[in-house]
């Protein structure tokens, strides 16, 4: 497992050319499912962690909400700053390793795409998104699923420039770990999924097709609320 961290917002400055336009097939399979997890946004203040080039953040500035977006590489947030609806959200750099820089009960939503392989500490990232959202808050958090890396696959780019294969630095936290990490801070799992491509999705994006039925991506929709009825589901 490669656990080294220290290069990682170097490397997404040098991937935020091109991290829009590599067809890359874990985003693709997640957008629908994440923003079909997120739901109407409309009035809601948002705050999406580790926001990239705005996959999310603009989508709900879009669709009514009032986003607050962090990311740590300034490459990727300059991109996100080019694109229609930014003037719509506030843009931030802040390193997800440190305490967020917001008052506690602050937002009604917190969006996080794809981040958690790039944290060391999974219990103070969801402690601190708790901690920010107001207590009927919620939160949605997609994750790379760790079985992708029994495959030997991570975050990675090629540097158009070079031709060199980028690995920023990545951790294969378990499934165990993520759910764990956010019951400790405090949050009710309203449902857990994972999502496999199928044949069809790897016809739009063939490099998918050595991952058909194959766990890509893990989904946690989660509640500041007391609930009842939680589940844990699994679909491809």
């Amino acid at each position: 497992m490669y656990d080294d961290l220290s290069h990682v917002s170097a490397g997404y400055d040098r991937w935020a050319e091109v991290y829009d336009h590599d067809a890359n097939p874990l985003q693709a399979l997640e957008e629908p499912i994440f923003r079909r997890a997120v739901g109407d946004v409309s009035g809601l203040a948002v705050l999406d962690l580790g926001c990239g080039t705005g996959r999310h953040a603009l989508w709900l500035a879009e669709n009514g909400a009032l986003v607050t977006a962090v990311d740590f590489s300034e490459g990727m947030l300059a991109e996100a700053r080019q694109k229609p609806f930014a003037d719509r959200v506030e843009f931030l750099r802040h390193d997800l390793h440190l305490a967020l820089p917001f008052e506690s009960a602050t937002f009604d939503l917190v969006a996080s795409g794809l981040v958690l392989e790039h944290l060391r500490d999974l219990e103070a990232f969801f402690a601190e998104a708790k901690r920010i959202l107001k207590p009927d808050g919620r939160a949605v958090v997609s994750a790379m699923h760790p079985a992708m890396f029994l495959r030997g696959s991570q975050a990675r780019f090629t540097d158009p420039s070079s031709g060199e294969i980028v690995q920023p630095g990545s951790i294969a936290h378990s499934i165990s770990s993520l759910v764990m990490a956010a019951l400790r801070a405090g949050f009710q799992i309203q449902y857990v999924a994972e999502y496999a491509p199928d044949a069809r999705f790897a016809k739009r994006y063939q490099r998918a097709e050595k991952y058909i039925d194959w766990p890509m991506l893990v989904l946690l929709r989660l509640s500041s609320l007391l609930v009842t009825g939680a589940k844990c589901s699994s679909s491809t």
